[in-house]
């Protein structure tokens, strides 16, 4: 399951599971539209609802692939482990809209890239029930002109797939749950305060890296015909973080929540097969 997480924007990649073996379209192209609630970043009192755009993209090469569970290059594939490429984002802040942030820098978005090796730990006898243990690493740079390396963080979590759930065929139900560990220059980019900043209700803080809180999120997803449909719903909570004490943490649990549509615009000719359902 790939939907976004706090303020982590991807590319939406989606698939219809389909029978073992059965033949599908090499790739399929679509676009669509949706729409995050969501904090400014993580620990901010203060949140937004974002329009976005949402790609449809799904290709089934033998080295490359781009479905439910986002674009992967698959190093190897074993019944037991993967090793994935992992990649993510976080969106802009405007510090002069966070009382929090006013007369700070602005947040730049980040691009966020690395690896996850994926322990498939349990599997219906049907494929329609897949327990993997991941472990994403990914290393974190802003975008802008100058792009700067700003550390990196470790999301290990539990993730549950389940196909045709209730027995409704084609709603696909995920979940997800699992710590969130960052390195010091991560966190300070988001949680430090330097003395220049300080105010007397801002005090300058350092930030530490370490635990930085647990998500927990599930989402639903249909594929019809010719258009794809999804929500999610995710709660983050920054108890016992260690930046949990920077003036800039205003709220230590909030929900954020993402619906889109998707309209499939093309596909090609050339059939492969597609699989596994929970492959």
């Amino acid at each position: 399951m790939k939907i976004p997480r706090s303020t982590f924007l991807s590319v939406v990649c989606v698939v219809a599971w389909a029978p073992a073996n059965a033949q599908q379209p090499l790739w399929e192209l679509g676009l669509g539209v949706g729409a995050l609630a969501l904090a400014d970043y993580r620990g901010a009192d203060t949140s937004a609802v974002l329009p976005i755009p949402i790609p449809y993209f799904v290709y089934r090469g033998e080295f490359l692939r781009a479905d439910r569970d986002g674009l992967r290059g698959v190093f190897f594939n074993r019944d037991v482990v993967e090793l994935n490429i992992s990649a993510g984002a976080t969106t802009p802040v405007n510090s002069g809209n966070s009382p929090a942030r006013r007369g700070m820098p602005n947040l730049k978005p980040t691009l966020e890239v690395g690896t996850s090796i994926d322990w498939h730990i349990g599997r219906s006898n049907d494929r329609r029930m897949r327990l993997d243990f991941r472990m994403p690493l990914r290393a974190a740079m802003t975008v802008e002109s100058s792009p700067r390396l700003i550390g990196w963080f470790f999301v290990p979590q539990l993730n549950l797939d389940l196909v045709d759930v209730g027995g409704y065929s084609g709603w696909d139900f995920g979940a997800l749950a699992g710590p969130i560990y960052a390195s010091r220059r991560y966190n300070q980019y988001f949680y430090t305060v330097a003395p220049q900043y300080s105010r007397p209700n801002r005090p300058a803080y350092q930030s530490p890296g370490g635990y930085s809180g647990t998500q927990v999120l599930a989402s639903l997803t249909k594929r019809f015909p010719r258009f794809w449909v999804g929500a999610f719903a995710r709660y983050d909570t920054l108890s016992g973080a260690t930046f949990v004490h920077s003036p800039l943490v205003r709220s230590k649990g909030y929900w954020a929540t993402g619906v889109g549509i998707a309209w499939l615009i093309g596909k090609s000719s050339t059939l492969v097969d597609a699989g596994e359902e929970l492959q």
